[in-house]
């Protein structure tokens, strides 16, 4: 394959992507998010044993973490080993042949796979709320920070997977990743190393995980809820941009 076919339209193009990996997904996936559910419950319940009550602000920080780790363990984990599959076994070809949207094939692929997701991301924030004793009023802000913060990590395993040059290093990869977020996500920036705070502001997840965990205090401020989806969203944009030069880059070999 020399390069890219004559687009089809971005939105039949989307709608196509997704339907054929959610028919995938449904199949070979189901399994693994389960298993992220239970990651994420198992966390919750293990830590809550080990947190003072009087401690509002890590039992927050706990569950926001738990929670926007299920997102990255679809949108960062599996992305990344789905799309480091696809470039190994001409499955970018196969879209490239048919003029489809580099955009709309990680875009279809992404929500395909947080269509499985969302029913554990909705049962670990509703379980951790209330094995924390966390106010629900605010949980709505769950929706953008799904949406966004899963955007910007389904870009970055997409990149991840399409610039690695073979697929065992996009899963090494997206499993770093995701180990990165699991840490970063449940402890509170304040008791993180030195060395280490830096890599909050690099990490998507981090702005996903401050959302959420205000969402969770008696008086929210909804402008840094606002600040935090805006940098998911702006980093979404980037990192699916980056994605879709890297597809057209592999196709294009």
């Amino acid at each position: 394959m020399t390069g890219l076919a004559p687009r089809t339209g971005f939105g039949p193009a989307l709608a196509a992507v997704y339907a054929g990996q959610l028919a995938r997904a449904r199949v070979a996936r189901v399994p693994l998010l389960f298993v992220a559910l239970l990651q994420s419950l198992g966390l919750l319940v293990l830590l809550r044993g080990v947190v003072d009550d009087a401690k509002v602000s890590e039992k927050q920080q706990i569950v926001a973490g738990a929670v926007v780790l299920v997102v990255a363990f679809v949108a960062l984990n599996l992305l990344a080993q789905r799309f480091g599959h696809l470039r190994a076994h001409g499955g970018l070809d196969y879209y490239a042949a048919l003029g489809t949207p580099p955009a709309a094939v990680v875009l279809g692929t992404a929500a395909s796979y947080a269509t499985f997701a969302l029913p554990g991301t909705v049962v670990t924030a509703v379980t951790g709320a209330l094995l924390y004793d966390l106010p629900l009023r605010g949980l709505w802000v769950l929706a953008p920070v799904a949406v966004l913060g899963g955007a910007a990590l389904a870009g970055a395993g997409a990149a991840l997977g399409l610039l690695a040059p073979k697929p065992e290093l996009a899963t090494v990869l997206g499993q770093l990743g995701m180990t990165l977020v699991l840490f970063l996500g449940l402890v509170r920036p304040g008791r993180l190393p030195g060395a280490v705070r830096p890599l909050l502001t690099v990490v998507p997840s981090t702005y996903a995980v401050n959302a959420l965990r205000e969402s969770f205090a008696a008086r929210p401020r909804w402008g840094a809820i606002g600040g935090d989806l805006l940098v998911c969203a702006a980093v979404g944009v980037v990192m699916l941009a980056v994605a879709a030069v890297a597809f057209r880059r592999a196709v294009a070999r």
